[in-house]
């Protein structure tokens, strides 16, 4: 029998064990006479896909493969064990005469989610050990390849958040839990997101028993650039079932497996989803020793996985939600106005950039509030699309704003924190670079997730960034507390959280492109950082709305409504009264028509 053990330090060797059964959860949902507004999607029927009845629950703590790490080891399993339940009950059991599919083959393999056995509570988060480790333990096991060797980067602090039986039997019989025929207000807000993130759980695990059968891979030659520099790589492309419900919907950093056809104990070749091209064709990037050993004859069985860090970390703000939050910033109807100056104050006399009457009003206002409500400032997003890359991108005029507030800010008062947390990195990437010439780079720190490519930060970035060990990390708890600004993308600010940063350390949080955000991602940030005196900044765009919601109960329940868009629609926010909300225009140039002032 295999094995697990760590190395106590910042080294780990990792062998295979059964993961524990955690203990059965409980949920407050009771059953809904009503039924979802779309029927739920038919299970696959085209010829060359069906379920794979050994797919495991995917790993919380991959983000991308490395090229050059090591495979990891096969799987084995006793013939006498028995086999787990399909995910997904009204799949057609496969045949007793069909033709054996290949065992789990994850890197840390875990039983089937709706299995008996469910995956461990906690998780640490892992990478291959580099050959040239300081620690002789793992070369004398490198040496000896008795076991494969891993470094633990840090631990995962978070549950697995199962999806509670009575809440999984209700989705699976097409049957919407009570809360979400209720409005959604404070004293229901808690379970109504947990229903929603589980109706995503539950699109997770029903299609992880999906694989597509003798799968023709082409190679698609392309050229990228990162760092202002080109790269030509070759991507591996495949096309989809036609129709989306005969198929899982994927997104970008999801994980394929490709096993070639006939050998059933050979380990599948891991790559990771680059893009969906026009919903139907996948770009992936595998690892090196795929494009070795691959030929144009060579047909493969496919499976996917999908990554649940971002929903564990969604279900843990939801969660967390305290009283003050839901009265400060959550449900702001009743915040009084009485007390709220009526004239923004005036800017320093040298500012960043040339602003117009509306960058100047929203400057002034965010220069002004002190604590909640949240400000708002809506406009085109605060880094135009288009090219890819940071280094060719200016702010919008919204950015514009973002930037030119946060050095107000800092010129203001030495007392401040301020965190920016945006969806995407390459946001982030701009707002600091807007910011880097003005305010000292060592004051600032760019928090990137542990497994982000160190080619796709900008060398100008990557100053300000920790990374070793071959991953990004923060720094300690002593040195991230003498920051005064911190970039973010909502999901990685929970590692400040996971590293001690305490709810009110930051005097203001700018929740940039909300818009483009659920609302329990842009939560992770508030949750762990916001109380009453802090200052809130949300930006956004009405044109914009979150775009990776998968299940069709979160899309028509609400999930897809950004925060962004409904505080919005609260009052004071819906009279546009310009002490809460400024409106940008969002057909005027971008911010790289705005010459900075100095």
């Amino acid at each position: 029998m295999m094995r697990l053990a760590l190395i106590i330090g910042t080294s780990a060797i990792l062998w295979w064990n059964r993961p524990r059964t955690p203990s059965n959860e409980t949920s407050p949902f009771e059953p809904s006479s009503s039924s979802p507004e779309t029927p739920p999607q038919p299970q696959p029927t085209s010829s060359n896909s069906k379920p794979h009845p050994a797919s495991p629950e995917p790993p919380p703590y991959y983000s991308k493969p490395s090229p050059s790490s090591p495979k990891p080891p096969p799987h084995s399993s006793s013939p006498s064990s028995p086999k787990p339940p399909p995910a997904y009950s009204s799949k057609p059991s496969p045949s007793p005469s069909s033709p054996k599919h290949p065992p789990a083959y994850f890197s840390i393999p875990s039983p089937s989610p709706s299995s008996p056995k469910c995956p461990p509570v906690f998780k640490s988060v892992l990478r291959p050990a580099s050959s040239s480790s300081n620690n002789d333990d793992i070369n004398q096991q490198q040496r000896d390849r008795k076991k494969t060797a891993y470094v633990c980067v840090e631990e995962d602090s978070l549950p697995v958040f199962t999806i509670p039986a009575d809440i999984k039997t209700l989705i699976k019989n097409k049957t919407l839990p009570k809360v979400l025929n209720c409005p959604l207000s404070p004293t229901t807000y808690k379970d109504y997101f947990a229903a929603l993130l589980y109706s995503e759980d539950f699109y997770l695990e029903k299609w992880s028993d999906f694989l597509l059968e003798a799968v023709t891979l082409k190679l698609n030659e392309a050229e990228i650039y990162k760092n202002q520099k080109k790269e030509d790589k070759a991507f591996v492309a495949f096309e989809l079932d036609s129709v989306p419900q005969n198929r899982p919907f994927l997104l970008s950093r999801d994980l394929v497996f490709a096993r070639p056809v006939g050998r059933s104990t050979a380990e599948p070749f891991q790559g990771i989803i680059n893009r969906i091209v026009r919903s139907k064709t996948v770009l992936v990037e595998f690892e090196d020793a795929f494009y070795t050993h691959h030929h144009s004859n060579q047909t493969y069985d496919v499976s996917f996985s999908f990554n649940r860090v971002c929903l564990k970390r969604a279900h843990q703000a939801v969660k967390a939600a305290s009283e003050a939050l839901f009265q400060n910033f959550l449900f702001p109807d009743c915040a009084s106005e009485v007390s709220i100056p009526t004239a923004p104050p005036a800017l320093l006399s040298t500012t960043r950039h040339k602003l117009d009457r509306d960058q100047c009003s929203a400057v002034g206002h965010i220069l002004r509030i002190q604590g909640s409500p949240p400000y708002v400032v809506t406009g085109p997003d605060s880094v135009p699309e288009g090219k890819s890359f940071a280094y060719f991108r200016e702010p919008s005029r919204t950015g514009v704003v973002v930037s030119e507030a946060v050095y107000q800010l800092c010129q203001k008062s030495p007392e401040y924190c301020i965190l920016i947390c945006a969806p995407t990195n390459s946001c982030c990437d701009v707002l600091m670079r807007s910011l880097v010439k003005v305010i000292p780079e060592s004051t600032m720190f760019r928090a990137n997730a542990a497994f982000r490519e160190k080619e796709e930060v900008p060398e100008d970035i990557l100053r300000s960034s920790l990374y070793k060990e071959s991953c990004f990390s923060c720094p300690p708890i002593e040195k991230l507390r003498k920051y005064r600004v911190i970039f973010s993308t909502f999901m990685s600010s929970f590692r400040l959280h996971d590293k001690g940063i305490a709810v009110g350390h930051f005097s203001h949080i700018f929740l940039v492109d909300a818009s483009s955000a659920i609302e329990p991602e842009t939560l992770v940030a508030l949750t762990n950082f916001a109380d009453k005196a802090t200052s809130v900044i949300v930006t956004g765009n009405h044109r914009n709305s979150p775009r990776w919601v998968r299940a069709d109960i979160a899309r028509k329940k609400g999930l897809k409504i950004s925060y962004f868009e409904r505080l919005c629609k609260l009052r004071p926010y819906r009279s546009l009264n310009p002490m809460f909300i400024t409106q940008l225009d969002l057909n005027q140039n971008s911010g790289s028509d705005y010459q900075t002032a100095f």
